[in-house]
């Protein structure tokens, strides 16, 4: 079993460093919020009082932060993982943050230490649950020594070389928020035509989304959208979508479509999930 360190104990970091103890692994964490290690210290985890500690006592380290912004907080400074990580040991960065992040931790890390891109697909449950997907980065030889660690999370798939994990959520994620996307607009032009909910919903179960819209029914009706998927970290993730597109010159315009739906549906409450979006698209215009 490994000695790793998890930094960012949020909603899926808690849940990441709960299965690697459950798998047997020893664990050491750090949080910008010391209190949130308290369950996990209870069971047996070591709370480091800095990234800089956290990186010294392990040898593989995994980071789930927010956004690249609180990545670099993290790593950069006096207390900060690249001066305390220890040559040899190897890096994880789990975090949904695109591959021009990625490629600026390397820098900021010090030459002998490996690093690997695995952000992961699926949310709270499926991180409780360890039926994640982690898409990994890297080297064949550093996918080797990651791999048996992050199988305690879920399915783990080696997608090419360093930056394709990132490159790969981004892709992922984009399919996502089109989607949800296209079927609220599905359903709004069904009530502008006349049609009944009853009839949109059996017309879309013939179609390509009439998985997510029999999915999705129960909380549209309801217009509920208990969070999974925070819109303000959705809103995130399709504002690197489209940056990076942008970057390789690619015309993605309904990525950026479905990113203006994100955009509004956080100005009216960061807090719920990304599926609020649907909640936007079908309100009736003032």
């Amino acid at each position: 079993m490994a000695r790793v360190a998890v930094l960012g104990l949020g909603a899926m970091g808690s849940r990441i460093a709960t299965r690697l103890l459950d798998a047997g692994h020893e664990l050491v964490v750090w949080n910008r919020t010391s209190e949130r290690a308290g369950p996990l210290v209870a069971r047996g985890a070591e709370a480091a009082p800095t990234p800089a500690a956290a990186g010294g006592a392990a040898e593989l380290v995994l980071t789930m932060l927010a956004d690249p912004d609180a990545l670099f907080a993290v790593v950069t400074g006096e207390n900060g993982l690249a001066a305390g990580v220890q040559e040899g040991s190897l890096v994880a960065e789990m975090s949904t943050v695109g591959p021009a992040a990625v490629r600026r931790l390397r820098e900021l890390l010090p030459a002998g230490v490996e690093v690997v891109d695995a952000p992961v697909l699926g949310s709270r449950d499926e991180a409780a649950g360890g039926t994640l997907f982690v898409f990994v980065g890297g080297t064949d030889e550093a996918f080797g020594r990651v791999a048996p660690v992050l199988e305690a999370l879920g399915t783990v798939r080696h997608v090419g070389p360093f930056g394709s994990g990132a490159a790969a959520k981004l892709v992922a994620n984009s399919t996502l928020f089109g989607t949800v996307a296209v079927l609220g607009e599905a359903l709004a032009l069904a009530d502008a035509l006349g049609l009944s909910r009853e009839i949109a919903f059996e017309v879309l179960a013939a179609t390509p989304v009439g998985a997510q819209a029999e999915r999705r029914r129960a909380a549209i009706e309801r217009a509920a959208y208990p969070p999974r998927f925070p819109l303000s970290l959705a809103r995130k993730d399709a504002d690197l979508v489209v940056d990076a597109a942008a970057s390789a010159d690619v015309d993605l315009r309904l990525a950026s479509a479905a990113r203006t739906w994100l955009a509004e549906a956080e100005a009216d409450d960061p807090d719920r999930d990304y599926t609020a979006m649907l909640d936007r698209i079908l309100r009736p215009k003032s």
